[in-house]
């Protein structure tokens, strides 16, 4: 089989520079997008919180990947953003289509931290 020249390597030295991207891209989101700084505050305002609301090792994992999740759905969307923003900047329907259904996939993943959360919260509290 013949080996595909990949630009970031392979064995090891491709999980280094694959790491290297990936700090570039959690810094380029953290500059970038306020969304994103947003989001970040938010998880980090919240984390805390698990600690407290969490009943087990399982349902702590469960509150902070929700967390986590949301910030995976900024990148993505951010990226979707700037990719289509790259193309072009003039009005076009389906690049509008893409932002807007990015921008839902971040609402919806919002909402499973509603959910979550709340669920915990009224299993805590009862409320």
């Amino acid at each position: 089989m013949a080996e595909v020249n990949k630009p970031n390597g392979s064995g090891i030295g491709r999980i280094f520079k694959a790491s290297y991207c990936s700090y570039l891209g959690f810094r380029a989101a953290f500059k970038e997008e306020s969304a994103f700084r947003q989001e970040l505050m938010l998880v980090l305002l919240m984390l805390p919180g698990s600690f407290y609301l969490a009943d087990s090792v399982t349902h702590w994992s469960i509150l902070v990947s929700a967390l986590l999740l949301v910030l995976i759905v900024e990148l993505l969307n951010s990226a979707i953003e700037a990719l289509t923003d790259r193309v072009g900047t003039e009005y076009h329907v389906l690049s509008g289509r893409a932002k807007d259904m990015g921008s839902a996939a971040v609402t919806l993943s919002l909402l499973i931290v509603g959910c979550v959360w709340g669920a915990a919260l009224f299993n805590k509290f009862g409320v």
